[in-house]
């Protein structure tokens, strides 16, 4: 490929009630299996920790979000929201949805884990990706 040239690639944009069934399953990863491992309960610090987990859409993107609440003393109890895993809807097959599964490093950038992997597996990936906890 050419220096300076993209690949582009043409994704089917996701149906709102698509999105919602992803979400749907999401969002039971979150509260059966996530929230119980690695939150089980809030234990407070005097560095950021965590206190709730979370998914949401941005787009074809679906993050796993972890919130945090600060015990530093210059701003005790300021809350922010950091995302630690994603799904990027990247191709439709005829049989099903795939997607990246996305880890995002401490430098701030995203590292595809996984690629064009179905629904079931994405999840499956997550469900072992540790998050910041």
């Amino acid at each position: 490929m050419a220096k300076g040239k993209t690949k582009r690639v043409w994704v089917k944009v996701l149906a709102a009630e698509e999105k919602a069934a992803i979400a749907a399953r999401c969002e039971r990863l979150i509260v059966e299996k996530l929230k119980p491992h690695f939150l089980p309960e809030i234990q407070p610090t005097e560095f950021n920790y965590p206190v709730d987990m979370s998914g949401r859409w941005r787009g074809s993107k679906y993050s796993f979000i972890v919130r945090f609440r600060s015990g530093w003393p210059d701003n005790a109890g300021e809350e922010f929201d950091e995302a630690y895993a994603r799904l990027d809807h990247v191709e439709e097959r005829l049989d099903e949805l795939r997607f990246d599964v996305m880890w995002h490093r401490h430098t701030g950038q995203w590292w595809r884990r996984h690629a064009a992997v179905t629904l079931d597996e994405a999840l499956m990936h997550v469900e072992r990706m540790l998050p910041p906890v």
